[in-house]
């Protein structure tokens, strides 16, 4: 790797570029779904390549390929070079990267048993397991369970001399009950909504999670939620929200407006921009005293935590928002450059053959001092609501509505009758701001999300998010339209 590295490094110096970097990704994905007591799919995926970036008159180039030769790095460290000159001819800022990026070391996550290295076998009988609890319940009708993991080794090098190896491992699983009745489907998802949840960790924590012993549970929750009475209809109240909720939460209307490449619109024509524009950093109330929110590269089990991103920027951690009031980006060595500040290592790309975009690493709102216990005890009357449903927000992420698979009624500072088909809606801003208690870290979790969409054409990243419980006053709810 190392001789590919200086090929393709000395040739674009050689044709006169300002700036060079070269990615070789190494990726091997394996995925496994059950369904209805059936192994529905078995998937193992391998794919390498690299890509090349390069400055010339300050504008970017980027070129990659699977042929790991010495001539074809040739071919695309010239491509490239073709690619910067024609980008220079379109009139446009010129790029500044700030100060130079010279790291070297080598990452490795922290992993207690490498996936790759347990049986079929015994993968495909944790999620058998998990579906013959779930058959236990005879509303059921469908019963769905998956497991992912990820090893990707990549190698990043630069003209100013950056050289980093890193090996990241992912694994991810989960399970899902669906029940229907005559005119009403109902589904409960373990540990989290929409497949699975995922962090940086080995075999370790399929069995923390436990699925076997939670499948006939949330079967179980499946069934009620068929009968159960629906959220009351355009009502203001407060709201606490399951730590898993709360993550999709700051995903949405916190992780993507934070992403400076948005404020600085070039996302306008795919996913949107944002509303927080630069007269609002440090300015801004974002949300009350309760919340604290940060970015990093660091944290245990995030999918955002790696020892350098797509730059060779080291991982690090960065705040958000303080106490209440926002302070900082997601940035990149180009738009950290135009604020006169440096990046905090936010670049990353979804493959071998993609340009690092400003991605989430780990989002996440900081932990609170309550018990859960306690926040529930605390409210007199509102509403408890967990695990994701659907979600939208506005091309700005400012206006936003949200659907849960399950709520419960608060009354009297206890939990009372289960509801279905909840959601809730708000302004990001205001929504932060009507925070006054969030659970302390005995509830926190590194959630994840393996599913970020952005860019064109398209990427989809890995994100990470710490949450745990909070509670919001005078929010407005509804009832989900199926």
């Amino acid at each position: 790797m190392k001789t590919l590295i200086d090929r393709a490094l000395n040739k674009v110096q050689m044709g006169g570029a300002q700036y060079t970097d070269i990615r070789i990704v190494d990726n091997h994905t394996e995925s496994i779904r059950v369904k209805n007591g059936v192994v529905e799919s078995l998937n193992s995926s391998e794919s390498i390549g690299f890509g090349i970036r390069v400055l010339v008159d300050g504008a970017w180039g980027f070129s990659s390929s699977h042929d790991l030769t010495p001539e074809e790095i040739e071919r695309v460290s010239q491509q490239s070079l073709v690619i910067a000159r024609a980008s220079a001819r379109v009139p446009g800022e010129p790029v500044d990267l700030g100060p130079p990026v010279n790291w070297r070391g080598s990452y490795m996550t922290p992993v207690g048993i490498d996936p790759f290295k347990v049986s079929l076998e015994e993968k495909l009988d944790v999620l058998l397991a998990a579906d013959r609890e779930m058959g236990r319940v005879e509303t059921v009708k469908i019963r769905q369970g998956n497991l992912v993991f990820v090893r990707e080794k990549k190698w990043f090098a630069n003209t100013e001399s950056a050289l980093t190896e890193q090996t990241l491992m992912e694994t991810g699983g989960g399970i899902i009950a669906t029940a229907v009745a005559e005119s009403e489907v109902q589904t409960r998802s373990y540990p989290t909504s929409f497949g699975r949840q995922q962090v940086t960790a080995g075999w370790e924590v399929v069995s923390e999670w436990d699925f076997p012993g939670n499948a006939e549970r949330i079967a179980n929750e499946a069934c009620a939620l068929l009968t159960a009475d629906s959220c009351p209809a355009d009502t203001i109240t407060t709201v606490i929200l399951g730590g898993d909720q709360v993550a999709l939460q700051v995903h949405e209307s916190c992780g993507h407006p934070i992403e400076l490449d948005r404020v600085f619109g070039s996302e306008v024509a795919y996913a949107g921009t944002s509303f927080l524009t630069l007269d609002k950093l440090g300015h801004l109330r974002y949300g009350s005293d309760q919340v604290n929110i940060t970015a990093d590269s660091v944290r245990p089990l995030g999918l955002g935590t790696f020892g350098w991103d797509d730059e060779g920027v080291p991982a690090q951690s960065a705040p958000i928002v303080e106490n209440g009031r926002f302070v900082g980006y997601l940035m990149s060595r180009e738009t950290a450059s135009r604020l006169g500040k440096v990046s905090n290592g936010c670049m990353r790309a979804s493959s071998w053959n993609r340009i690092p975009l400003i991605r989430m690493t780990n989002v996440s709102l900081e932990p609170g001092a309550w018990d859960l216990e306690d926040l529930i005890g605390d409210s007199d009357s509102g509403i408890y609501m967990e695990t994701n449903r659907s979600w939208s927000i506005d091309d700005k992420c400012y206006n936003f509505q949200f659907g849960t698979e399950m709520g419960y009624e608060i009354k009297n500072g206890k939990l009372g009758r289960m509801l279905r088909n909840c959601t809730y809606t708000g302004i990001t801003p205001d929504f932060w701001n009507s925070c006054d208690g969030v659970c302390n870290l005995k509830h926190w979790t590194m959630w994840g999300t393996p599913n970020c969409g952005k860019g064109q054409p398209s990427q989809i990243a890995h994100t990470g998010h710490g949450a745990a419980p909070a509670r919001f006053r005078n929010i407005r709810v509804g009832v989900y339209k199926q």
